[in-house]
C-alpha cells in the first residue's frame, strides 16, 4: 500500500535497502551498483530504485536530511513495505584527532540531542544501536579494504549549525568519533519495529581543521568504501 511519502506498489521495495541522504547520490548508487534497476517511487523528489546486486534484490532510496526525514522514510519502509534491513550511507564530520577526512566510520551507537531519546519513554534516555550481524559484516569488509575504518559511537545532531560550543569537546572526551544527522533516527525506527539497521559513513570534514574538507564533487566520488561495507552488511 503506498504511503503519503512512498508511491511504490507492494513488492516493489526489496527487503534490503541502502539509504543515502542525497536523492542524486541514491540514483547514482542504483545506476552504478544494481542490475535490472527500476524507479519504483518518486514522491517529493525522493526516488527509490529497486534492482539486484549479485543476484540479491536491493532497493536504494534517499532519506533526506535530519532526524524527522529519516524517521518518516525508515518507519514507512519497515512498517508498510516489509523491509528487514536498512543501511544508511552518508558523510560525517570527524571529532577525534585520529579520524581523518576520507576515512570510514561505522556507527555502533548514536548519541543524540533529538527528543527521540527522552520523550518516547518518559524518565528514560533511550540508547540507539546498530544490529550486530550487520555491524560485524560491515566491519569485516571495511577492514579488508584499503580505506582506514573506525568503529564506535557517533553523535546525531538535531542542528547543523549548532549554537553550543561545549558539545564537541565533551563528545570527544567520551569517545564519539564523528557527528552526522540521521543514524539515531534510523536505529530508533529499527528498534521499535523489530528490524535491523546500520550506518556506514565517509568522513567529509573535520570539526577542528577544515583545511582538508572534501568538495561537493569529492563527496560524490569517495563514498565507495562505505558503500561496500553497507552492501556487505545488508547481505550478512
Amino acid at each position: 500500500m503506498p504511503t503519503p511519502h512512498i508511491s511504490a506498489r507492494p513488492g516493489e521495495i526489496a527487503e534490503l535497502v541502502i539509504m543515502p541522504g542525497d536523492p542524486k547520490r541514491a540514483e547514482r548508487i542504483a545506476r552504478e551498483r544494481l542490475d535490472d534497476v527500476a524507479l519504483v517511487s518518486d514522491v517529493r523528489g525522493i526516488g527509490a530504485w529497486t534492482g539486484t546486486h549479485d543476484g540479491t534484490a536491493m532497493t536504494v532510496m534517499a532519506s533526506g536530511m535530519g532526524v524527522p526525514s529519516m524517521s518518516i522514510y525508515a518507519t514507512e519502509l519497515y512498517r508498510e513495505y516489509g523491509v528487514q534491513r536498512i543501511c544508511r550511507v552518508g558523510t560525517c564530520g570527524a571529532i577525534q584527532e585520529d579520524v581523518a577526512v576520507g576515512d570510514v566510520v561505522i556507527a555502533t551507537t548514536a548519541h543524540t540531542d533529538s527528543s527521540l531519546a527522552t520523550t518516547t519513554l518518559p524518565g528514560v534516555s533511550l540508547s540507539f544501536g546498530a544490529s550486530f550481524d550487520m555491524l560485524a559484516a560491515a566491519v569485516a569488509q571495511a577492514r579488508g579494504a584499503e580505506r582506514k575504518v573506525h568503529v564506535g559511537p557517533v553523535f546525531t545532531s538535531d542542528q547543523f549549525y549548532h549554537p553550543r560550543a561545549d558539545i564537541t569537546p565533551a563528545l570527544e572526551s567520551l569517545g564519539a568519533l564523528a557527528v552526522e544527522m540521521e543514524a539515531a533516527a534510523l536505529y530508533f525506527a529499527a528498534a521499535r519495529t523489530g528490524r535491523e539497521a546500520l550506518t556506514a559513513l565517509t568522513v567529509s570534514d573535520h570539526l577542528k581543521d577544515h583545511a582538508h574538507d572534501l568538495s561537493a564533487d569529492e563527496r560524490e566520488r569517495l563514498y565507495e568504501a562505505a558503500l561496500d561495507a553497507a552492501m556487505a552488511a545488508l547481505r550478512a
